[in-house]
C-alpha cells in the first residue's frame, strides 16, 4: 500500500511539473499575443497618417512605440557614395539584398533611407541597383527603429551589412547620422526612371500566439487527466487481481466437496441394499 501511495505522488509530481511548464509558456504566448496586437494597433494608428516634419523628431527624440511606422517627410541630398547594402533580407522570395542610402538634410544630420530592394545575382551580388536621385531631393518616408547585429558573429563583405545596424551605416556616413531610426522609403520627388522594388508592408495577421496559449492550459488539463486515468488503470487491475486471487482459493474447497459427494452415495446404496436383503 505504501509503495502504491509513493507511485502515486510521483505521479501527482509530474503532472503538477508538467503543468507549472505549460502554464509558463501559455502566459509566454499570451504576452507574445499582446505585444503582436500592440504593433498592429500601432501600425494602424500611423502607417497612413499624414507626415510630419522628419526635423521635428529629431529634435524630439524618436519613441518606437509612438512613432514607428509614421511617415515623415525631409529635404536634402542623398550621399549616394556611401551607399550600403543589406543581404540575405527576405524579400520576393528570395534572399535580397535592401539598399540604404544616407540622407543629408540641410543643417547637415543624416537619416539613413532604406529604399527597397534588389534580388540577388551571380554570387549573391545584385546585378544592378537603381541609383538614388542625384540634387535636392524630397523623400517620404515611414520610421523604423534600427536592428542589432547577429549575435552569432556573422558579418559582411565591405560595402555591405548583415543587419540595418544603424551605428555601423553611421561609421560610414559620418557621425552627425541618427541611429534611433531609419525610414522605409515610401516616394522620392524628384521620382528617379527606376528604383529598387517596394518593401511588402506589414502583414495584419495577428499570428498564432493566442491558439498557442490556449492549446498549453489544454495540455495541462490533459496532463491531469492521463495522470488519472493511469491512477484507475492500475485500481482496476489490482481489484482484478484480487478477484482471480479469491477464485483460486475456492476452487481446490469446491472440488473437495465434489469429490466427497460421490462416497456418500455409494454409502447408502449399500445401506439400502442390506436392508432389502
Amino acid at each position: 500500500m505504501k509503495q502504491r501511495a509513493a507511485r502515486w505522488s510521483v505521479y501527482a509530481a509530474i503532472a503538477i511539473a508538467f503543468a507549472i511548464a505549460c502554464a509558463y509558456l501559455s502566459n509566454w504566448q499570451f504576452s507574445r499575443n499582446e505585444e503582436r496586437a500592440t504593433m498592429l494597433a500601432l501600425v494602424a494608428a500611423n502607417y497612413d497618417a499624414e507626415p510630419i516634419d522628419a526635423a521635428t523628431v529629431l529634435d524630439q527624440g524618436f519613441d518606437p512605440e509612438d512613432d514607428e511606422w509614421h511617415p515623415v517627410v525631409m529635404t536634402g541630398r542623398y550621399l549616394t557614395d556611401q551607399q550600403l547594402l543589406v543581404r540575405n533580407r527576405a524579400q520576393g522570395g528570395t534572399s535580397a539584398f535592401e539598399v540604404l542610402v544616407p540622407f543629408e538634410l540641410a543643417d547637415g544630420r543624416i537619416v539613413v533611407v532604406d529604399r527597397g530592394w534588389v534580388a540577388p545575382g551571380e554570387h549573391e551580388v545584385p546585378k544592378n541597383v537603381p541609383p538614388a536621385p542625384e540634387g535636392e531631393t524630397t523623400v517620404i518616408g515611414r520610421m523604423r527603429p534600427g536592428e542589432p547585429l547577429p549575435k552569432s558573429g556573422r558579418s559582411a563583405p565591405d560595402g555591405q551589412l548583415p543587419t540595418i545596424h544603424l551605428p555601423s551605416v553611421a561609421e560610414v556616413a559620418g557621425e552627425t547620422t541618427e541611429t534611433s531610426f531609419y525610414l522605409l522609403m515610401v516616394s522620392e520627388d524628384p521620382a528617379p526612371a527606376t528604383r529598387p522594388s517596394e518593401l511588402a508592408s506589414p502583414t495584419d495577421d495577428p499570428g498564432p500566439h493566442l491558439s498557442y496559449a490556449i492549446q498549453w492550459i489544454l495540455f495541462a488539463i490533459m496532463g491531469f487527466v492521463f495522470i488519472g486515468y493511469m491512477i484507475r488503470t492500475e485500481i482496476k487491475a489490482r481489484r482484478e487481481d484480487a478477484e482471480d486471487a479469491d477464485d483460486d482459493e475456492e476452487l481446490p474447497a469446491a472440488k473437495m466437496r465434489a469429490g466427497r459427494a460421490p462416497r456418500k452415495d455409494r454409502d447408502a446404496d449399500e445401506e439400502d441394499a442390506l436392508l432389502d436383503a
